[in-house]
């Protein structure tokens, strides 16, 4: 592809805006997370999306390839900070007065969980708890608050999860995440569903989310890229888990449409703060089904072996019901599964190839706007 002409660029603006630039446009909007890969992307469109983008996150990593790819120092104010550090953090946002907060800062691998538990569960409850006490403090308005379809008690039933199901977990990233959820429902209960008759902070739960950029340890697909550029075997530890399988722009979709109806005072408070955010159910597929699908997308002959995991416990079976999403506020998702792993192909060998990848996750944010 050649160089775009002027009238090509505002083609592009037109349809990164279509859908939420009358909404974010000039807004002050912080997002905790700003250097993890949801984060990246998060930051990006919201840059296209002429928001005046504030970014908290911990200073770049070996592996954080996205944050760099998309020039995001270039584009976003960006603090490098621990949200376990309460003053701190009250301080940026005490000053910054965000029109919007979204939080996703986590501590995001379940393998790490077990490494290391403590600093799991002080990033994933008490880093969330320090973001809702400092809402509180500041009388800020509008938060949409990420945690992970892994807060739901999971006894692998054959059953989609809805937003009132029992929160739990057997394994400390579950649990981390599921206290963070049970800490955010009583600070709404008893701080911030009183004060206003508009819904106007809330959660948000995604599937299994793919998509290029993202280099963490111990997770699939940045495993399985991995692999084929080292020439090494991939390694699934988990073959047989089904998951709920989606590029990241389908859950940042429904981020910022969430973000526009509260800032807008289109939820009234009578609803369930908690939102869904997952793939239709033909998506959702074992491990070594998708990584079969990526094999065939590049055109390379099948080369893993699986190695079961004794010590870590993972649900079989896990998928989320987005009937509420889809009713109440007109979410759907977009992608079908052939594209989410075109998608998340197209990104990696871009990126190994030396090209381009900001232009590829351009073209790939006005793919999905148009659809």
């Amino acid at each position: 592809m050649g160089k775009r002409n002027t009238q090509q660029i505002n083609y592009l603006k037109k349809l990164f805006n279509r859908k939420f630039r009358d909404t974010y446009k000039n807004l002050k909007v912080l997002v905790t997370g700003s250097t993890g890969f949801k984060g990246s992307w998060l930051c990006y469109w919201l840059n296209k999306l002429d928001a005046k983008v504030i970014g908290i996150g911990l200073k770049l990593e070996k592996d954080n390839i996205i944050y760099k790819s998309l020039k995001l120092d270039n584009k976003i104010k960006q603090y490098f900070l621990d949200i376990n550090n309460f003053n701190k953090l009250n301080s940026i946002i005490k000053k910054e007065k965000p029109d919007i907060i979204f939080h996703l800062a986590a501590q995001s691998i379940v393998s790490e969980s077990y490494k290391n538990p403590i600093e799991t569960i002080r990033t994933n409850t008490l880093g969330s708890t320090n973001l809702l006490e400092i809402v509180k403090l500041n009388k800020l308005n509008n938060l949409v608050f990420i945690t992970s379809d892994k807060c739901y008690l999971n006894i692998n039933k054959k059953k989609a999860f809805n937003e009132k199901d029992i929160l739990g977990g057997n394994d400390v990233y579950s649990s981390s995440k599921a206290a963070a959820e049970i800490i955010f429902h009583s600070y709404h209960s008893s701080f911030f569903k009183k004060k206003n008759k508009f819904l106007n902070k809330v959660t948000a739960r995604a599937g299994n989310v793919i998509g290029g950029g993202d280099f963490k340890i111990n997770r699939i697909i940045p495993d399985f890229f991995r692999s084929i550029k080292s020439g090494k075997k991939l390694i699934l530890r988990n073959p047989n888990s089904t998951r709920p399988w989606q590029h990241v722009l389908e859950p940042l979709s429904g981020y910022l449409l969430l973000g526009k109806k509260i800032l807008n005072n289109e939820l009234k408070n009578n609803f369930y703060p908690s939102w869904n955010f997952g793939p239709q159910r033909i998506n959702c597929k074992k491990v070594v089904s998708i990584i079969k699908m990526f094999y065939n997308e590049i055109n390379l002959k099948e080369n893993f072996l699986i190695k079961k995991e004794k010590k870590m416990v993972e649900a079989k079976l896990l998928s989320l019901d987005i009937n509420k999403s889809k009713k109440e506020i007109g979410w759907s998702p977009i992608l079908n599964l052939n594209e989410c792993v075109k998608f998340t192909s197209d990104w990696y060998i871009s990126y190994f190839s030396n090209e381009d990848t900001e232009r590829v996750t351009e073209d790939q944010i006005e793919y999905f706007s148009k659809k």
